[in-house]
């Protein structure tokens, strides 16, 4: 049995977004006719109305089906748009449709901003949501009785999912078919499309390393750099504050205004980071692992892998790792 799914799109929608999850569900659909598997996705992109929609690159896709309560499918996806709340306020409509279809949809889903339709709607009240970085503070401000967690690439409460900015869609999406077809259908998908699989939802939306660029002082970006390229070492406070000509206590107040963190966090931040590449990408001791990255002891990893993403480094690397390899050591 096909899967009905809507990819609803509005004057101004980001084409990016409803081309690749359509792209995902399309390639989903030739890899299961080529293992002589039945089912899959019957995926129409959906509007107020039949014809033409302008996108904000102002190229237009054709919208096949009429936005209708008549008519609902089993999983609604609705994009985001460079001028959210504008897009809201013309397209009243879409809101009132989730507002009444809720309770028959399977699944709703929204991508990037376009969590506000769905927030409007009243459907993410009480539930922890994510959009794009960018407007994730004025969604908790219009929407107080949302949690927002904005450092994440997409997360599933329930039948409602959502997602981060643009390519984070398609991490969703090959999500969702993994959920549905099998990984190893969403695998040959992640191939086609030349992506990574395995980001996981609640991975950041934000690395260390862009962070870093991020930061408007260069002397405090150099020495950012800096701690990357050396996180196998002992970096203490009087090291790094040497580093940019500033008392300990001058650096650590600079620091957390240039990038919002303490030094600390961000060390332990890419430290992690850096664990995580190389227990997905290879087949390392998970001790040698934690002293390249700069932990002490394969126990403080362990211990930093549980509070931040609540899970073990070898159990991260069963479920994650390249090689899928669920019986490496940690000596």
């Amino acid at each position: 049995m096909n899967i009905t799914v809507d990819i609803i799109i509005y004057p101004g929608f980001k084409a990016l977004e409803a081309v690749g999850a359509l792209s995902v569900f399309k390639y989903a659909n030739a890899h299961l006719k080529r293992r002589g598997r039945g089912g899959g996705y019957d995926v129409k992109l959906t509007s107020l109305v039949v014809g033409p929609v302008t996108s904000e690159t102002e190229i237009p896709l054709f919208a096949e089906k009429k936005l209708s309560t008549l008519n609902i499918p089993h999983t609604a996806i609705v994009v985001g748009a460079w001028d959210i709340e504008g897009a809201v306020t013309n397209a009243p409509e879409i809101v009132e449709w989730f507002r009444s279809c809720a309770a028959q949809l399977q699944r709703t889903i929204a991508l990037c901003s376009g969590a506000f339709f769905l927030a409007q709607s009243g459907l993410l009240n009480g539930k922890r949501a994510t959009t794009h970085w960018a407007v994730a503070d004025m969604l908790q401000t219009s929407h107080p009785a949302i949690q927002i967690d904005s450092d994440c690439i997409f997360l599933q409460q329930g039948k409602v999912w959502t997602s981060a900015g643009v390519t984070a869609g398609l991490d969703l999406a090959l999500a969702v078919v993994e959920q549905d077809l099998g990984a190893d259908i969403a695998l040959d998908v992640a191939r086609d499309l030349v992506v990574y699989l395995r980001r996981q939802g609640g991975q950041s939306q934000f690395s260390a390393h862009l962070e870093c660029h991020a930061t408007q002082d260069l002397s405090m970006r150099e020495l950012q750099n800096w701690m990357l390229a050396n996180l196998d070492k002992d970096l203490a406070a009087p090291e790094m504050a040497s580093r940019v000509a500033m008392s300990i206590r001058n650096f650590n107040r600079s620091f957390k205004k240039e990038t919002g963190t303490t030094p600390t966090a961000f060390l332990m931040r890419a430290r992690i980071e850096a664990a995580r590449r190389m227990l997905e990408e290879g087949n390392l001791p998970a001790k040698t692992i934690a002293a390249h990255s700069g932990f002490k002891t394969y126990d403080a990893m362990r211990k930093a892998f549980q509070t931040t993403l609540g899970i073990s480094p070898l159990v991260y690397r069963d479920r994650f790792g390249a090689a899928g390899d669920g019986d490496a050591k940690a000596q």
